[in-house]
């Protein structure tokens, strides 16, 4: 006879789960007790038998050692609860007197489907055929989507080795335990950036100064560097070179609210000595390294009430160079503005590890995505209604330019101020803009946001850097650049159909990660100065760099509140694995790249501005907010293993000490 009693049919116990299972007058009552439950046998006996008249036998307690594998801990991860099995004392309840099992495996495998995962792991500790059937690949198969609510048809990882040890690197392995606060800033914390190595890891700061802090077991400020005496209103971004010697910082002078002028610092970290200072306008342009000692700032010309344009200088780190003959600072490209955009948050994606990235993202069905990536050297499809905007040399812009003049001052063309401009301005490039280059694979690119509508940043620009634009030395300023290249095309763009408000690029530097608050499906800028409302919910969007195409569904969970004029930048981190964000509803996030699921939100008490991860130690991942403190988070496991304690050494038998110590 085999009888599976559930919890419903047993005296109701506040906080605990049971089953019972009936097999030839033998009772099994499985059941998961909080602490304060750990001894209530007479309880639980009491249940049992005012359960249809099943006949009560005495608890046993805990299962007798001699039946436990040998597992040693290693499901401490699960943080199970407690487990019994009752039957005769000092008897295995889960197996006959000639030592077989009692329930097939079938059978067990169907009633552990029914628990959790911290239920399983614990029940698997009853016997050595609970622990195998709990360690099935089919039960943690299910465990996983279920638990995770993964979609289906969402494959495991490719580099997972099986179902268990996925569902626990998911569970265990994400730093979502806070270690350690540091408060050593008095203003918002705005910006975190590590070192190559993870030694170190450096802070930007309302209060205007940049702190580099030594990345430890126990983390330590190692030096503060006060950018008030250079006119800095507050420090912004910091970004380490390639082999972490020097260090780029990025402010904010002091000026009138709607100033947009910056400056570029570059600290030794040997010495922390101020090495050179170099102007960047607007300031959010941040600024970034290309090589080791060349680092790229930019620069905004006014040409018009809404056009402007912007130029990218490649700067050498050191400017103290003597000599005539040697540059220290190159013009890269020269870019039109049109409605009142500008070049800002410029990055650089190094192509050359396209083809070996850390992790291959799967497109899957994107057809009901819209077209974002397009080619800015072909026409738009406005431009192609008007014939004399297809027009090249300068004899044919300037006719197209005298047709739509002619147009307006006729009255067949109903056009405003600005967009007057705007159209003057894209007729006077034609033919005076340089067109693409080949793309090399082994080349970089320069990314970095921009518009073509309205002055928020909406769209992803992305320029090639070829081998001879990756250093100061070669012709002076304004030699290489005929009359008829003014200015410069980009290769692609990216249109988000939002605010972007963040940009961070994986590991291997094929995937671009993008926070965007949307705008209204279906809106149209119709005043450059008047953008659309833009979504509380912020859009983690995934381009591919190598085939310019989307990538996944976006990730969702974070919210931002603050109007188009008011949107400020929140800096998001990629790891490997996982992709962090931070949010102004007071959380940091966690997402799995592969899975695209939310892993932990990480609480702050205001606004969280930034997050980076240790690129040597996925594990560890820091948050910064406005409430002036940095938060210092690792993964479960590395805080039990940082917790155990530690073997004392055994002392030395005193002849051999003092033997080893006679003169």
């Amino acid at each position: 006879m085999l009888a599976i009693w559930s919890s419903k049919h047993l005296l109701p116990l506040e906080n605990v789960r049971y089953n019972i299972i009936v097999c030839d007058g033998t009772v099994l009552l499985i059941t998961s007790l909080p602490p304060a439950h750990a001894q209530c046998s007479g309880i639980l006996s009491s249940a049992v038998g005012g359960a249809g008249g099943i006949p009560r036998t005495a608890m046993c307690g805990a299962p007798d050692p001699q039946f436990l594998p040998g597992i040693e801990g290693e499901e401490a991860w699960a943080q199970s609860s407690h487990w019994w099995v009752s039957g005769p004392s000092r008897q295995n309840v889960t197996m006959d007197e000639g030592g077989m099992p009692l329930l097939p495996d079938s059978l067990v495998y169907q009633i552990f489907l029914s628990l959790g995962p911290a239920d399983v792991l614990a029940a698997g500790l009853v016997c050595r055929q609970w622990q195998a059937v709990s360690r099935d690949e089919f039960l943690w198969r299910e465990q996983f989507y279920r638990y995770y609510q993964v979609a289906r048809d969402v494959p495991r990882h490719p580099a997972a080795t099986s179902w268990y040890e996925e569902f626990r690197r998911l569970y265990d392995m994400v730093p979502c335990v806070e270690v350690q606060t540091l408060k050593e800033h008095t203003d918002q914390v705005l910006h975190l950036s590590f070192s190559h190595s993870g030694y170190q890891f450096a802070s930007c700061s309302k209060d205007c100064t940049v702190k580099i802090w030594n990345n430890d077991l126990t983390i330590s400020l190692l030096h503060s560097a006060d950018m008030r005496p250079y006119n800095w209103s507050y420090t912004q971004f910091s970004q380490f070179n390639q082999d972490d010697s020097l260090l780029l910082a990025s402010g904010v002078f002091l000026g009138p609210h709607n100033s947009s002028s910056g400056e570029i610092a570059v600290i030794s970290l040997d010495s922390f000595a101020l090495l050179s200072r170099v102007r960047n306008k607007p300031y959010d342009v941040f600024g970034c390294w290309l090589t080791e000692t060349s680092l790229i700032s930019g620069n905004l010309h006014r040409i018009g009430d809404i056009t402007s344009c912007s130029v990218l200088w490649l700067n050498n780190a050191f400017q103290n160079v003597e000599s005539e003959n040697v540059n220290v600072v190159k013009r890269l490209f020269k870019i039109q503005n049109l409605n009142a955009s500008t070049i800002r948050t410029v990055m650089v994606a190094d192509c050359s590890r396209f083809d070996s990235p850390d992790l291959l993202l799967d497109a899957g069905n994107q057809a009901g995505l819209p077209c974002r990536v397009f080619d800015l050297g072909g026409d738009s499809e406005e431009e192609a209604t008007d014939p004399g905007l297809h027009a090249s040399g300068s004899g044919h812009v300037k006719e197209g330019l005298r047709r739509m003049l002619d147009s307006v001052l006729d009255g067949h063309a109903q056009l405003s101020d600005c967009a007057l401009e705007t159209k003057v301005a894209e007729l006077l490039a034609q033919g005076h803009t340089k067109p693409p280059e080949c793309h090399s694979p082994r080349n970089k690119y320069l990314i970095f946001t921009t518009g073509c509508l309205t002055y928020s940043p909406h769209q992803i620009g992305i320029k090639q850097i070829l081998p001879h634009q990756m250093t100061t030395a070669g012709p002076v300023l304004g030699e290489g650049r005929g009359s008829d290249a003014f200015f410069d095309a980009l290769d692609h763009v990216i249109d988000v159909h939002g605010h972007i408000i963040g940009m961070g690029l994986s590991p291997d530097n094929r995937y671009l990660y993008v926070n965007s608050r949307a705008w209204p499906p279906g809106s149209v800028v119709a005043d450059p100065m008047q953008p659309p409302p833009i979504a509380e919910e912020i859009d983690l969007l995934v381009f591919d760099l190598k085939t310019m195409r989307e990538v996944k569904r976006a990730l969702r969970a974070h919210r931002a509140y603050t109007p188009n004029d008011e949107c400020f930048f929140i800096f998001l981190d990629v790891s490997k694995d996982f992709v962090a964000s931070g949010a102004e509803d007071r959380h940091g996030y966690i997402w799995d790249r592969h899975y695209n699921i939310c892993l932990a939100k990480l609480r702050h008490e205001d606004v969280v501005n930034s997050v980076a991860f240790s690129p040597q130690e996925q594990e560890l991942l820091l948050t910064a907010s406005d409430d002036a403190t940095i938060k210092a988070w690792r993964s479960p496991r590395i805080v039990r293993v940082l917790q155990a304690p530690r073997p004392r050494p055994r002392p030395r038998p005193f002849f051999s000490w003092f033997a080893s110590h006679k003169r």
